[in-house]
């Protein structure tokens, strides 16, 4: 049993380590081979972010923080295991570091990208919904609409095309500050 916190972790807290497992397990994996030492330093990781769920700052985005916990306990855990030829920290640790810059990045995107969705004129915003609702297809959407294949599919073209010139845009601002 975890050791309790000094404050209980929030549920939104919760919810956030609980979405954030399936992504810190494959995190670990790439540093630790061994199936069962990957379950193992999950589990530490959950306990420190357990522990450090009052250090939190909800106004920030958790998976770089939990990713970096659970790159702190990968290197503590290979640390242990030096022994063992196979783990190379230094380079292991270049990798963390690296994963960690990843996701942060492609946080940074994916909320442009949803800014970006929102300047789209309503009908552009339907349109891309429909496209990537699971098993839609462009002949489907041009059917329904009335249209060629080929009309729908520039005009998805011509959407993407207008959201990354937009992402690109917000990220150049966003860098500059």
């Amino acid at each position: 049993m975890p050791p309790e916190p000094l404050h209980p972790p929030s549920a939104d807290f919760l919810a956030e380590v609980t979405r954030a497992q399936r992504s810190l397990y494959g995190f670990i994996a790439t540093l630790i081979w061994r199936p069962a030492d990957v379950e193992d330093v999950l589990q530490e990781t959950n306990l420190v972010l357990w522990r450090k769920a009052a250090e939190f700052d909800a106004s920030r985005e958790f998976m770089p923080w939990a990713l970096r916990i659970a790159q702190l306990q990968s290197m503590a855990h290979l640390k242990k295991q030096r022994r063992r030829p196979l783990y190379q920290t230094d380079l292991l640790e270049r990798i963390a570091d690296e994963a960690v810059a990843s996701v942060a990045t492609a946080d940074v995107r994916r909320q442009a990208l949803a800014n970006c969705l929102q300047k789209l004129p309503e009908k552009h915003r339907r349109l891309v919904a429909t496209r990537y609702e699971p098993g839609a297809s462009v002949n489907a959407m041009a059917a329904t609409a009335g249209k060629q294949p080929k009309a729908v599919s520039e005009t998805l073209r011509r959407i993407r095309r207008t959201l990354l010139d937009c992402i690109e845009r917000t990220l150049a601002v966003e860098a500059a500050t």
